[in-house]
């Protein structure tokens, strides 16, 4: 593509005069702008080639402490700040990954793309630092505002290992960072978001501000990138800094986490889950938010995907404290049924027939921390409860028997806080913990040595607590055991349980 006689006389495409003055700098901005905005400039070809080859050379060509003259001059439409920005923002977006029509995942591309334009800005910002030092530019702050947030995306986008990423890519996206946090002179991206003082608000509004026409429900799929340059940035922002920015992340998380891929329910999952933990509850609980999250991750429950229930599970945990902060035990009246029981119940529903090992272990892992929560109103769910620590303490899992051993720590906290309705079990529960002892001593369950010992020690303390909670009776049945076994490591737990000497268990929950 040749250039117009415009841009010939500007020096933009040509070879650039040595001493180019400052006055000119804008104007040829300016319409390097208008090339880099043209759609055959987003393309391959020589009119790519052209637009970046002109950007470089006028970049090299202007002295950095009077990049930034002639901001604001008489008839100028826009200052050199602004132009910059908008420059560099065209970079980004030619930089971006595109959405693939026929499902691709590979850009092969962009890595090329994203390592001419880290180039270009890289330079930019050291013009940037390069006017820090000169006292008579102090327009290089109001370029450097309008630069920084682009360049942030820029960076963020191309940093880590993605399918539009390349060892180089990464390597110039990293270059570009750590010059952005030197330039603003921010010591992490969470300073360079937030503010390191009270003069400095911080770029997280403006970062925000730029990925928000990206994130509707029409738009967020046509860069890939997006979803992850945004929850990323959300995690960098903690509390105080994020509930003033509520109405601009909530949408965005809940449309993610609503997606039909399991990758982007969890991310946005993983998004709720952060503003759950760094908002206040007041601002979670008005206008019904804390509602509108807690149906939103309900329905992920109906999903048999370990990865999403794991993120769906630890999020409700720290929900649930909001959800229930009006609800006080009144000692003579019954507690209202909370959502903590509505999703527990729907756990323990989905955990009897589950047979995959990978589900199991996600839902035995965070059963613990439900019967925690509920305390004693777990006896609600005692008969459901029973069923599965029966059903799941048959099944071993490999390599570290996490299940069981998640199994019979409920088993423990349900004995705890439950112990005056366990008398009746005692003899089910007791046939399942020497069950289980004596399979592990047979070694016929393949876990390591590590994992049998861990197991062992927790059914023996179970059978030590199920002693308590039923006045003795387990050493009584355990007496004739004793006498005609042969196994030493069943014989030694049975000792063990014969010397054991625990506090009883109401002692432990007299405030559950």
């Amino acid at each position: 593509m040749k250039l117009d006689s415009a841009e010939e006389k500007s020096g933009v495409g040509g070879s650039l005069p040595a001493e180019e003055s400052p006055p000119a700098l804008e104007p040829a901005f300016s319409k390097l702008l208008h090339r880099l905005s043209r759609k055959e400039a987003s393309g391959q070809g020589s009119a790519r080639n052209a637009a970046l080859k002109d950007l470089d050379a006028l970049i090299e060509a202007a002295e950095g402490d009077r990049f930034f003259e002639g901001s604001g001059s008489e008839g100028s439409l826009r200052g050199m700040p602004e132009i910059l920005g908008q420059v560099v923002r065209a970079l980004e977006t030619y930089a971006a990954p595109k959405e693939k029509a026929d499902g691709v995942e590979e850009h092969p591309e962009v890595p090329e793309k994203a390592t001419e334009v880290g180039s270009l800005v890289l330079k930019l910002l050291g013009k940037v630092e390069a006017a820090k030092g000169s006292p008579d530019c102090p327009a290089w702050k109001t370029g450097l505002r309008h630069m920084s947030g682009p360049v942030y995306i820029f960076a963020i986008t191309h940093r880590l290992k993605q399918p539009w990423t390349s060892p180089a890519s990464q390597h110039v996206a990293g270059e570009v960072l750590s010059l952005l946090l030197r330039v603003t002179e921010c010591s992490s991206v969470a300073g360079f978001l937030c503010g390191e003082n009270e003069d400095d608000r911080g770029r997280f509004a403006v970062v925000l501000g730029l990925l928000k026409p990206h994130l509707n429900k029409e738009t967020w799929k046509k860069n890939p990138a997006v979803k992850h340059v945004f929850s990323w940035t959300l995690r960098q922002v903690t509390q105080p800094w994020l509930s003033p920015h509520l109405e601009k992340i909530l949408p965005p998380s809940l449309l993610i986490s609503d997606d039909y891929q399991t990758e982007n329910k969890v991310l946005g999952v993983q998004c709720l889950h952060h503003i759950v933990v760094n908002v206040p509850a007041a601002d979670l609980l008005q206008y019904n938010r804390a509602q509108v999250l807690y149906h939103a991750l309900f329905n992920h429950l109906y999903m048999p995907e370990h990865h999403l229930i794991q993120a769906v599970l630890l999020c409700l945990l720290d929900l649930f404290p909001v959800l229930e902060k009006a609800l006080h035990w009144k000692g003579d009246t019954t507690r209202v049924t909370t959502h903590c029981h509505e999703v527990l119940q729907l756990i323990l529903t989905h955990m009897e027939p589950e047979h995959r090992l990978l589900l199991r272990r996600t839902y035995a892992r965070h059963l613990p921390a439900f019967v925690k929560r509920l305390g004693i109103l777990t006896v609600r769910h005692l008969k459901r409860l029973d069923q599965v620590i029966l059903g799941y303490l048959e099944v071993y899992d490999e390599p570290e028997d996490e299940t069981r051993l998640k199994i019979l720590e409920t088993l423990k906290l349900v004995m705890q806080y439950t112990w005056p309705r366990i008398s009746c079990r005692v003899v089910v529960l007791l046939k399942a913990l020497l069950k289980l002892i004596c399979d592990l001593s047979r070694d016929t369950i393949p876990t390591t040595e590590a994992a049998k010992s861990a197991v062992l020690q927790e059914a023996t303390d179970c059978l030590i607590l199920l002693d308590h909670c039923s006045q003795g009776q387990v050493k009584g049945l355990l007496a004739k055991i004793v006498l005609s076994c042969e196994d030493s490591t069943v014989v030694s737990c049975i000792r063990k349980v014969q010397q054991g000497s625990a506090d009883s268990p109401g002692d432990d929950t007299e405030d559950g």
